[in-house]
């Protein structure tokens, strides 16, 4: 197999084939001519931004053996088009770095599947499982939304409780504990039964006393959020709505 762009996301994949047995080429790099980048191999994947993959894909030769695969989890195998045998192969994983990345996809998880059966086999290799997407533009739409909700946004809402906690003074590591543990009751028996918090039972004065405290920065992310919390719970989101008036003044 050859890498097209030896990225994150390229390099982690062909570290962790090789240690399962396969043979990788040298890879193709930003300044290379790609054109014969799928020539003498079963598996040609382009990994490079999501802009540019059917571009970067348009100028290598097809070879009517070799599989052209992508790794990026907002596109189909169409933005493969005119290889004949193309795949869409998107880990459902975090890679921060090359070394990182090659463990992660060598302990198994998940993988949106598209096309070429060999995309199957690549993820049976390293131990993982699929999810096929099929071929419904709206089905591959939501399943990225879904994605980045769960990897990017989650991530993102940590860097503001890592934030909170040290205007504080506080450390980080109990928080970490607490969405560990959220995390797992959301997995047992689905996040509407895990939610609690003032949120959860209406309590405005708390929302309204956390908003007071919060650095101007920090109050729309925490207000949108408690906002969906309250309608998780089936209540109605008002924010303040029954919270004493010094209360409500000072978190405006």
């Amino acid at each position: 197999m050859r890498i097209v762009g030896p990225g994150r996301a390229g390099s982690s994949l062909a570290d962790a084939l090789a240690a399962r047995g396969w043979t990788v080429a040298d890879p193709v790099s930003r300044h290379d001519d790609p054109s014969g980048a799928a020539a003498g191999v079963d598996l040609c994947v382009v990994s490079t931004p999501d802009a540019i993959v059917a571009a970067v894909a348009a100028r290598i030769r097809p070879v009517p053996t070799t599989v052209v695969a992508h790794l990026a989890g907002s596109l189909g195998a169409g933005a493969l088009v005119p290889h004949p045998r193309r795949a869409a192969l998107h880990p459902l994983a975090t890679l921060p770095d090359r070394a990182t990345g090659a463990r992660t996809l060598l302990a198994g998880g998940w993988w949106a599947v598209e096309g070429d059966p060999l995309a199957v086999r690549v993820v049976a290799d390293l131990g993982g499982r699929t999810l096929d997407l099929g071929g419904d533009p709206a089905t591959r739409a939501a399943y990225h939304a879904a994605a980045c909700i769960a990897a990017n946004h989650l991530v993102t809402l940590l860097a503001q409780v890592e934030r909170v906690a040290a205007g504080a003074g506080l450390p980080a590591e109990p928080f970490y504990d607490l969405a560990t543990a959220a995390l797992a009751n959301a997995r047992a028996g689905g996040a509407p039964a895990a939610l609690t918090g003032p949120a959860s039972r209406g309590d405005e004065a708390t929302l309204a006393r956390h908003l007071a405290v919060l650095d101007a920065g920090e109050r729309g992310l925490y207000q949108a959020l408690a906002t969906a919390a309250a309608s998780l719970a089936r209540r109605p989101p008002t924010l303040g709505g029954t919270a004493p008036r010094e209360e409500v003044a000072a978190c405006r």
